[in-house]
């Protein structure tokens, strides 16, 4: 995909129970975050999925790997880069993976500034770790295709 036809990304935090998400856009880097998914064992209901893809119409796809802090796998890694592939796989759509090491600790942190209490169970911050996520996707500078 081209600079010019990328336009809407939808960037996810992986995890077995929730799923973060976040939509961004191209021209401004910057991203939203967006109701998380629920998950069973890292698998979503794809019909939410479908209907978050036909709502937001995204170009690509982002999806953090959780790495560990060496750069070694993991298996959340694994598990989250198969997550990726299947929505590539399902709705045709180009799957970019990027490193998310730190970004719960981030989003965390962030959360506890905003008045987040530490409930993370009930009141999880999936969604605002997507954010993270894409945001820095989004402003990579390796990321060729999107400079100009």
């Amino acid at each position: 995909m081209t600079e010019k036809t990328l336009k809407t990304v939808l960037g996810f935090d992986f995890g077995t129970r929730n799923i973060g998400v976040a939509t961004g856009q191209i021209i401004t880097r910057t991203a939203s975050p967006l109701p998380s998914l629920k998950a069973k064992d890292g698998i979503p209901d794809w019909h939410q999925m479908e209907a978050l893809i036909q709502e937001w119409q995204p170009d690509a796809i982002v999806v953090g790997i959780p790495l560990n802090m060496d750069g070694s796998e993991s298996e959340m890694s694994r598990r989250a880069r198969k997550f990726g592939k299947r929505i590539h796989g399902r709705f045709n759509l180009p799957f970019y993976e990027a490193d998310e090491r730190l970004t719960s600790f981030e989003a965390k942190e962030w959360a506890g500034k905003l008045g987040h209490k530490g409930h993370y169970g009930s009141n999880p911050v999936d969604a605002m770790a997507a954010q993270i996520i894409l945001e820095a996707w989004l402003n990579d500078p390796v990321n060729k295709f999107l400079s100009g």
